[in-house]
């Protein structure tokens, strides 16, 4: 090749504008820790992928793909102030894309976006605290159980499933509610500000809409299909660059090497024990009711 010609090559490729790169980051399941067996989305379960999204050369912007019924409020306020504090750091736009479900925890996911696209079906909002669980006293007595707890601390065994119910109990709780409900409230007012359009009494009820109806209460700021977006807004060179986690079987299973240590129960050949399965067992019911809030 003549040397005029490889001077004009290395002058194109050099003057040639950059594809602008998006990383595609999918929060998608129940948030926090549900038994050995099936680990929800955390905080040191994500960073590590969080932070590769920011890490992108070029980066035009970050796009996280959100599917989930919500979970533990520290872990939804967690991992939503690390994706910001990088969005900051690196002064990246974040963009959020609800599927099905963006609500309770996912929706504070969502509200680390600076927009919020849903599809019309996507489910939204849900904005409120929830406590659930069970009590076993009546079928303890049928089977002739006697319930034994001893604690230091007059407020150790608080709602014990297997003791009555205590009013005062309840009391605490919902006081523990209202407290994790203003955290919420501050958040989402924090985030969506002007872009609200709704009585904070109809927005903070607890209550969930369809993705149309959550763009006209200003929960959300249009409806959107990824691809088409980011193609519109950053042109049809835009290269994605999903962030995904190794599949190992481990990693699948929700048992790593660091629950292993922690004391959860394996046999000898690295696999779950029956201890496991029956914890794993009550984690999927509780995962399932999560879920089907949402008729899913």
């Amino acid at each position: 090749m003549a040397l005029r010609s490889i001077i004009d090559l290395l002058t194109f490729r050099w003057l040639r504008p950059r594809r602008p790169e998006v990383a595609v980051l999918r929060l998608a399941g129940v948030i926090g820790g549900f038994g050995p067996l099936r680990s929800g989305m955390s905080l040191a379960s994500l960073e590590s992928l969080i932070e590769r999204a920011f890490s992108v050369p070029h980066l035009s912007a970050v796009a996280l793909v959100i599917n989930s019924p919500g979970g533990s409020p520290s872990q939804s306020a967690l991992i939503a102030n690390r994706v910001r504090d990088l969005a900051r750091e690196k002064e990246v736009p974040v963009l959020a894309f609800c599927e099905d479900v963006a609500a309770s925890g996912g929706y504070w996911l969502a509200c680390a976006a600076d927009e919020i696209f849903v599809q019309p079906t996507s489910i939204v909002g849900s904005i409120g605290v929830i406590t659930s669980g069970f009590g076993f006293t009546e079928v303890m007595q049928k089977l002739g159980i006697e319930r034994r707890v001893y604690t230091a601390g007059e407020h150790k065994s608080t709602l014990d499933p297997f003791s009555p119910e205590n009013a005062e109990d309840v009391v605490r709780l919902k006081a523990l509610q209202e407290d994790l409900h203003e955290v919420f409230k501050k958040t989402v007012r924090e985030r969506r500000g002007h872009r609200l359009k709704a009585e904070e009494d109809v927005l903070f009820s607890g209550e969930f809409w369809s993705g149309g109806k959550a763009v006209e209460l200003g929960l959300a700021d249009s409806e959107g299909e990824l691809r088409q977006v980011l193609r519109d807004r950053f042109g049809k060179r835009l290269r994605l660059r999903r962030i995904q986690a190794p599949k190992r079987l481990l990693r699948r299973l929700g048992l790593g090497r660091g629950q292993a240590e922690a004391g959860f129960a394996v046999w000898s050949d690295g696999l779950p024990g029956p201890a496991d399965w029956a914890a794993g067992a009550l984690a999927a019911v509780e995962e399932r009711s999560l879920w089907s809030r949402f008729g899913l």
